[in-house]
């Protein structure tokens, strides 16, 4: 089951005044592959409170003087520290469940 904090219901209004970010610079951080909207089939863009945490987490990297390319970067090297942790964690579960058959 999906978290509500992962839920795209958000509209881009509602994301600007709970962050305090112009809709234009939203739109700039989806430019700059900070952020990933879904788009209605309208072509609404819609957004999660995970967005708009990860928004408010930019704006702050942002404002200590980080550029998006950095954010962007430093977004990627966790996502693959993540992945290596899981592909561990996967082979051990394998290498014990082998173990005990």
């Amino acid at each position: 089951m999906t978290s509500y904090k992962d839920k795209k219901v958000i509209g881009i209004g509602i994301v600007s005044e709970l962050t305090g970010l112009s809709e234009r610079k939203i739109r700039y951080y989806e430019e700059r592959k900070l952020i990933f909207p879904d788009r209605s089939k309208g072509g609404t863009r819609k957004y999660s409170f995970g967005d708009v945490e990860r928004l408010v987490d930019i704006a702050n990297k942002i404002e200590d003087g980080m550029q998006t390319f950095e954010i962007r970067k430093e977004e990627m090297r966790k996502l693959k520290k993540a992945d290596v942790r899981d592909k561990m964690l996967r082979g051990q579960l394998n290498a014990a469940f082998k173990m005990r058959k």
